[in-house]
């Protein structure tokens, strides 16, 4: 058996294929720069590494199901300016899910909070956490599912082992009774045991005609906001930038038909 044919068994038998790609090029520069064994051990293995990382990461999203894929590089800082971004940046180096912390976004529909709650989720996909996400009105059907089988308590045991659950979309539809309280049980499983991210288009004043019950609005609040980061974004619909001058450009017969 030759050296490279020993070579790539051995690779196969360790099932490091990224390391069996990079080696042929790793070696000519080492031979060529006169690396140290260690030196040239350290790039084969973090090349092998840095592809697990990559790959895992890429799994970890797609089983978060995001309803698309957003990044802090994407955003438009200088539409939505109202919060900062070196806040948001410090977020996302992910102090929060070792602290067991929570982030609440607030503020009218469409002004991204949907897209740096996406970004802070796939940030910590790529850093190796589980995330989970899906809307208030999907957490609640998930929940409801199990609690009509008998399994609620399984099911919030489970869910509690995924660092980082993603609630989107609260307020969007007013909680009746029942949904109210599954709701609070999601975000006390998790209290100080994991992190909860959560975005809403009401304030949190106004969170006991979302919950309608200003004693179980104030138990979950009290819940969130403990050890939380409370962002709150203003002004005009994210989504609609740059749509005004496009509309002011029709003639006003058009403007008409579109009201």
């Amino acid at each position: 058996m030759t050296q490279t044919a020993e070579l790539s068994h051995l690779f196969r038998s360790l099932k490091a294929p990224a390391a069996a790609r990079a080696l042929p090029k790793l070696a000519e520069r080492a031979r060529a720069e006169e690396w140290t064994y260690e030196r040239f051990a350290e790039a084969l293995l973090g090349s092998e590494t840095s592809s697990r990382e990559a790959h895992g990461g890429e799994s970890r999203i797609r089983a978060a199901r995001f309803p698309s894929r957003k990044t802090l590089e994407e955003f438009d800082w200088t539409f939505q300016h109202s919060v900062k971004k070196d806040v948001l940046l410090h977020l996302a180096q992910l102090d929060f899910l070792l602290g067991k912390e929570n982030v609440v976004l607030l503020g009218p529909p469409g002004t991204g909070k949907t897209h740096l709650a996406i970004a802070l989720g796939i940030r910590a996909c790529l850093a190796g956490h589980r995330v989970l996400f899906a809307t208030a009105t999907e957490w609640v059907a998930r929940l409801l599912d199990a609690q009509r089988l008998g399994r609620l308590s399984d099911e919030l045991r489970r869910l509690g082992r995924a660092p980082l659950a993603i609630v989107d979309e609260v307020g969007y539809v007013p909680f009746d009774p029942e949904a109210a309280k599954l709701m609070f049980l999601l975000v006390s499983s998790r209290y100080e045991r994991a992190s909860v991210v959560m975005t809403s288009n009401k304030p949190f004043s106004a969170w006991g005609e979302v919950f309608g019950d200003d004693v179980v609005a104030t138990a979950m609040i009290d819940r969130l906001v403990h050890h939380a980061e409370i962002l709150s974004l203003k002004g005009d619909s994210y989504r609609l930038r740059g749509k005004e001058l496009a509309g002011a450009r029709l003639r006003p017969d058009e403007n008409a038909q579109l009201r």
